[in-house]
């Protein structure tokens, strides 16, 4: 459950108390504000919160806040974290990877480990809203972030999960490839899409998942989205069906056929794993089924000129 600042809902603690009586594994995102109390955070884990997931977008006061745009947004986030585990409820981080907090990453990585959660999970820019094109970072700097994710996930305890670099997937494989090619073993640790669990017993999806494909996003007006970094709704919840909508409607089948994608993408030998970020291209192109704007790699096939039938259609 997010936001905006979902505690500012009256009925939020029986809304997790409901979803984990229901048998999900509830976890929220709240805004680091004066609500987000000690008493907060106990009142949620007795409620039934598997997880609070918190975000983090610089590893110090001014680099955060500034992002944040609210003065003593980090303080609050620190004691939130804090809170969580005298109460051994289980934290996630959230960090947006942009151009504004890009060169701290190996400074907000050193934080990171050492605030005992069990999963990071690295956003990597849409323009949406207040984000901006002018601050995704490049395709060449993704590869850069991959790297250090990759290298970091080598030493550390914790998961990492990117959202929105769907190809991180593919740098992965292409890294065990390199591994094997040169007779090592490929390490121990199991790559993001193959289905890792965390001690709080939320576990992860078996393959990649993608705006539409394993993921669905209900606002708070309930209007179905692929994701909420994608703006075009499948229906709404109060009229039809969640599962109706996710297995049947034309958006969500269009989205799950990789047969849709454009582009490079489109020939991708990685198109199943990866299928790049929905959001981010129609976002910038306007086509949701456009190539990722930020993926350097080239497939191997030859790109054919790609069709816009699927658009006019849904949207």
């Amino acid at each position: 459950m997010t936001g905006g600042d979902p505690l500012k809902r009256p009925d939020i603690y029986e809304l997790v108390e409901y979803a984990a009586k229901r048998g999900v594994r509830p976890s929220l995102t709240p805004s680091a504000t004066p609500l987000l109390t000690r008493d907060a955070v106990i009142k949620l884990k007795e409620s039934g919160l598997a997880r609070l997931a918190i975000s983090l977008d610089g590893p110090t006061e001014e680099i955060h806040d500034s992002f944040r745009r609210v003065p003593g947004s980090f303080q609050w986030t620190l004691e939130a974290i804090q809170n969580a585990h005298d109460i051994n409820l289980a934290v996630q981080i959230n960090t947006t990877i942009t151009r504004h907090n890009l060169k701290y990453l190996d400074d907000m990585i050193a934080l990171v480990e050492k605030l005992g959660i069990v999963l990071w999970s690295v956003f990597f820019l849409v323009p949406t809203g207040r984000g901006q094109s002018i601050d995704l970072i490049s395709a060449e700097e993704f590869e850069g972030v991959f790297e250090k994710l990759y290298q970091t996930s080598q030493r550390v305890l914790f998961d990492i999960k990117s959202t929105e670099a769907q190809h991180y997937r593919r740098y992965l494989l292409q890294r065990r490839t390199e591994i094997r090619r040169q007779g090592g073993v490929p390490p121990d640790k199991v790559p993001q899409f193959l289905g890792v669990g965390t001690p709080d017993g939320i576990g992860r999806a078996p393959r990649g998942i993608n705006d539409g494909k394993g993921f669905a996003f209900i606002s708070h007006i309930g209007e179905v989205y692929p994701s909420g970094f994608l703006p075009v709704s499948a229906g709404n919840v109060r009229t039809e069906s969640l599962a109706s909508m996710y297995r049947n409607s034309t958006l969500f089948k269009a989205l799950r056929n990789t047969e849709n994608l454009e582009g490079k993408c489109g020939v991708c030998e990685y198109k199943e794993i990866c299928g790049g970020s929905r959001a981010r291209s129609y976002a910038l192109t306007g086509d949701m089924f456009a190539e990722e704007p930020c993926c350097v790699y080239e497939p191997k096939q030859k790109v054919q000129k790609p069709s816009k039938t699927y658009l006019k259609v849904l949207v």
